[in-house]
């Protein structure tokens, strides 16, 4: 399933600039839901800075390179599970989202994800991949 540039890739069926492009372009995500669902979509747009600028200072990598990734993966999906609010300032969120490797076959990766709130912002901070 190639990604429509005008629909979202994160799956809403929604226009890109309708949905997660607000959030790539620098609005900030009203939700963590919204938060991870544009992460999703910046990992199938490749876009990197996108990626480290919502990863938490505490636990983001110095460095991404998805271009670098080899073989790089086909994203074909998303699934948001569940999106909880622990606190005002805290959630998590649980999805699965469906890749193609190389020519390798469908893979799945189920991810339990922890977002923190700081100055308004959502941030992720580190997930738990089953």
């Amino acid at each position: 399933m190639a990604a429509n540039p005008a629909t979202c890739p994160c799956g809403t069926g929604h226009p890109l600039a309708n949905c997660c492009g607000r959030w790539l372009d620098g609005e900030p995500a009203p939700t963590a839901e919204m938060l991870m669902r544009s992460r999703y979509s910046a990992y199938v747009l490749g876009l990197d800075a996108y990626l480290l600028a919502t990863w938490h200072a505490t636990t983001r990598p110095a460095t991404l390179d998805l271009a670098m990734q080899s073989p790089k993966p086909h994203w074909l999906g998303l699934s948001v599970k569940r999106h909880e609010n622990p606190t005002p300032d805290t959630a998590v969120v649980e999805f699965v989202a469906r890749m193609r490797v190389g020519g390798g076959s469908a893979q799945r990766m189920h991810e339990v994800s922890r977002f923190v709130r700081d100055d308004g912002r959502w941030y992720y901070v580190d997930g738990d991949v089953t």
